[in-house]
């Protein structure tokens, strides 16, 4: 009876740690996928207030602290 359990011990730990890591490598995927795609609309974002809302000698960040200000002053 021994020997049974102890082949039932070793093959939940085989299955615990192989589900592990596929959990680990499908939320490491995620996470990657999701920072590259963060990255990216931050990226347009920042182009975008460049491009057609900073008024003359602004920066981005200023211009989105200043849209960020009128929005909610409405």
């Amino acid at each position: 009876m021994s020997n049974l359990r102890e082949a039932n011990k070793k093959i939940e730990n085989a299955v615990v740690d192989a589900y592990q890591k596929v959990e680990n490598a499908v939320t490491g995927t995620y996470q990657k996928v999701e920072d590259a795609v963060t990255g990216a609309y931050q990226t347009v974002e920042d182009k975008f207030v460049e491009r057609f809302l900073t008024e003359e000698g602004e920066t981005v960040e200023q211009a989105k602290s200043r849209l960020k200000g009128q929005e909610e002053s409405k």
